[in-house]
């Protein structure tokens, strides 16, 4: 019995602490779940509740965010237009706008240049940019994705080929083999819209590598039949290559706009939307546009070669002078006014008794101390002082940058002449700082109904007119012919440089191939860039 008994009580105690520890494990088990469950739901509430918390640190909206970054992204293509770098200098309408847009915001501006439309659109896609600013035009597809910003300005989209070269009269046997197009143009669209409507057997492919500018480069030189560009870009790019030609049209004007990324949060489109309100109050806009967009579109295919001929035979004798005198101004922009002088003919004379490089009256030169108008050096340095002093007389509230345009149309038709223009831009409620405005009513001096009311009287205000345009034309013009020249010598150097030169002794040895990894792909200039000064994609 005693034995039974003490086998009873170790049995009973066994089991009796098996018991207490299996309900520990219960009670942690539950415990555990419990937890769980608690911290899986905390987890949802706080999901849910995160953006309406106050102490997140997550930015209002957009503009509140690119303003804690202190950073406005913008991403863009390398265009005369829109973005464009000559002697460390940028250049560009979208560029100007964009730096100003983020002095609005009090951040800086950066800058991304992408090859195409298509890696610009990637950028807002990634999370990349704040918004494109690239000369893109506003359509109902792009739209779909992404918000637009206001309109600034509008092109239409044309077919162009080189001159020489078939010009095609219509878009319905174009094939893909002929028309290339730059990817993310908006163009394809149209293109489109009317091979399902009108043309079944239009054809085109998209080249992934090149944009516009690049294919339209890539016509000139006899690579691509056709592609299609817009009105501005195709009027800058004929200034330096007047081979390039227009066919036909595809689209109707549309208007250029910035895009941004589509989202519920509108904050950024009005920022944009009150910005360009107040560059249209205060007149900024006007001459930004001015500066880029005003060198008309009469396109004399005729005189740009001639222009280009002489740059390339003539210039460079006479560069060292144009760049001693200019002092104050650019020395392409004094032979871009030589030029339209004289064609940079020392011995040029007028039927009204003009002469020399600078077209100088005998009174003019008599008084700057000329002794022979016909000498080069005398007249590039007294139609210089003659310019500068008509710079002077300008109003301190004419911007800097539209004073040489007033000082111009003075130095053709005096001085006396533009203070009518600008009395007469007040009288009809223009802005009489505005070169815009001012050399809208240059053609009104010559008509009686104007000048008789004027103090100054007859002005052959028309010829002012065109004077400064031309002007104008041919200082873009060679810019940019003189950046593609600058751009090319870059290229044969690197090529050069690559092609180690072989001396004389060294020919009759055995010719080795030159290994393909030696060949550094960094040391080739992209093609793609035509570094042109933004004066107007």
């Amino acid at each position: 019995m005693p034995l039974i008994r003490g086998l009873s009580f170790n049995f009973s105690a066994n089991s009796l602490l098996r018991n207490t520890e299996l309900q520990k494990i219960n009670s942690l088990k539950k415990l555990k779940i419990n937890y769980l469950l608690i911290g899986i739901v905390t987890l949802l509430l706080a999901a849910a509740l995160w953006p309406s918390i106050p102490w997140s640190g997550k930015p209002e909206n957009r503009v509140a965010a690119i303003m804690a970054r202190g950073e406005l992204r913008v991403s863009t293509i390398n265009s005369p237009l829109t973005f464009a770098t000559i002697n460390n200098k940028t250049y560009g309408l979208d560029y100007e706008l964009a730096e100003q847009f983020a002095d609005y915001l009090g951040v800086r501006l950066k800058v991304t240049v992408r090859q195409n439309i298509s890696q610009l659109f990637d950028d807002l896609d990634n999370g990349h940019a704040d918004m494109l600013a690239a000369g893109l035009v506003y359509n109902s597809e792009r739209v779909k994705n992404y918000q637009a910003g206001p309109g600034y300005y509008s092109v239409s989209q044309q077919l162009v080929y080189r001159v020489g070269n078939t010009r095609p009269r219509s878009l319905a046997n174009l094939t893909a083999e002929q028309l290339v197009i730059a990817p993310g143009h908006v163009a394809i669209n149209d293109l489109q819209t009317l091979k399902g409507n009108k043309y079944p057997d239009l054809g085109w492919r998209v080249d992934e590598k090149r944009g516009t500018t690049a294919l339209m480069q890539a016509v000139i030189d006899g690579e691509v039949d056709y592609t299609i560009a817009d009105s501005v870009a195709i009027s800058l790019f004929q200034r330096v290559h007047p081979e390039l030609a227009v066919a036909l049209d595809i689209s109707d004007e549309q208007p250029v706009t910035w895009f941004s990324a589509r989202s519920e949060d509108n904050s950024l489109s009005a920022a944009m939307l009150d910005f360009f309100n107040n560059m249209n109050e205060d007149g900024t806009l006007a001459r930004l546009e001015e500066k880029y967009l005003g060198h008309g579109n009469d396109f004399d295919y005729v005189d740009t070669r001639t222009f280009l001929r002489a740059v390339d035979n003539i210039l460079p004798d006479l560069q060292p002078m144009f760049e001693k005198y200019a002092r104050q101004i650019d020395w392409r922009l004094l032979a871009a006014i030589s030029w339209q002088e004289s064609h940079w003919d020392p011995q040029a004379t007028s039927p009204t008794g003009v002469r020399g490089m600078m077209m100088l009256t005998r009174n003019t030169a008599q008084s700057l101390g000329l002794t022979d108008r016909t000498d080069a050096e005398q007249s590039l340095s007294g139609g210089m002082r003659y310019l500068q002093d008509m710079m002077n007389k300008i109003p301190d509230s004419v911007p800097k940058d539209e004073r040489i345009w007033f000082a111009l149309a003075a130095y053709n038709m005096g001085y006396a002449h533009i203070l009518d223009a600008i009395s007469l831009t007040k009288k009809q409620k223009g802005n009489p700082d505005s070169w815009a405005d001012v050399k809208q009513r240059l053609p009104l001096l010559s008509q009686k109904p104007y000048y008789s009311r004027l103090k100054y009287g007859y002005a052959r205000g028309h010829e002012a007119y065109a004077y400064v345009e031309n002007i104008r034309k041919y200082h873009i013009s060679l810019v940019g012919y003189l950046s593609e020249k600058e751009r090319k010598d870059e290229q044969r150097l690197a090529l050069a440089g690559d092609y180690p030169a072989v001396m004389p002794d060294e020919l009759d040895k055995e010719q080795r191939a030159l290994p393909f990894f030696q060949f550094r792909a960094e040391s080739l200039v992209d093609n793609t860039r035509l570094k042109i000064p933004g004066l107007g994609h």
